[in-house]
């Protein structure tokens, strides 16, 4: 494992049947991921998990965190871990950073399960290692950015033990057909934050509203936000999503 250590001061960056059996387990042996770590001053009582979009890496949100005001108003770590690097299909084969194969433009098609499967048993090593270093599994928010989005629905939803949240961004559920059989009662209930840009090119508004009808559909409770914007993150998303993490990561 490759962490690079921060402190999170402040600076100018600008339905069906539930499961209660063990659902995604963690796998301490499974290789930690290289990830850059922001850390609250004192000790953190609380972590964020963030994973960034195709093509892009841990750096990619980094900026974002101080404009948050969590770290140290809220004693949160945050983890923004790197994704291997995979030949893309729907990229002409091209290798780049990724948490699974995009195999067309129909996201729902001949989705890529094994991938899918991977980058979730790579998550679950690190929240299992979070609960090692003393963070409760209820004070682990997943959050993620498109196709990091959808491995932190899918792992979230899934996970046997109740999680703080999940933040899905410009996102949709993958392996949807496979959720109702597959989820964690302990989760039933979890804080979901998914926000979509309302002209997103990538992930049609389409996609990710049906993801939400689906999740409602199961009883989950989805705070639905859109934003006149693209496939991208804006000012008025961001005063959302801090004020979404404070109140679920608010002791």
């Amino acid at each position: 494992l490759s962490i690079r250590v921060r402190h999170g001061k402040p600076n100018a960056l600008s339905g069906d049947s539930l499961q209660s059996g063990p659902g995604i387990l963690a796998h301490m042996d499974e290789p930690l991921l290289d990830a850059i770590e922001i850390n609250p001053a004192c000790s953190a009582t609380a972590a964020i998990i963030w994973l960034h979009g195709l093509g892009a890496d841990g750096h990619d949100f980094e900026p974002l965190i101080p404009q948050l005001g969590i770290v140290e108003a809220l004693g949160v770590r945050v983890l923004l871990p790197h994704a291997p690097r995979l030949p893309v299909t729907v990229n002409g084969g091209m290798v780049m950073p990724a948490w699974y194969d995009i195999r067309g433009p129909d996201f729902g098609q001949a989705e890529d399960a094994d991938g899918i499967h991977a980058s979730a048993r790579r998550l679950e090593a690190l929240i299992e290692r979070e609960t090692a270093r003393g963070i409760s599994t209820e004070r682990i928010v997943l959050a993620g950015f498109s196709q990091g989005g959808a491995i932190a629905l899918h792992t979230g939803l899934r996970h046997a033990e109740r999680l703080g949240g999940i933040l899905a961004l410009s996102t949709y559920l993958p392996l949807a057909e496979s959720l109702p059989d597959e989820r964690s009662v302990a989760n039933a209930n979890i804080p979901i934050m998914q926000a979509h840009g309302q002209q997103d090119p990538l992930i049609p508004m389409a996609l990710a509203s049906a993801s939400r009808d689906r999740l409602q559909a199961l009883g989950y409770r989805v705070d639905w936000r859109t934003y006149p914007m693209p496939h991208a993150v804006c000012p008025a998303e961001v005063v959302d999503i801090r004020d979404w993490l404070t109140t679920v990561l608010r002791d």
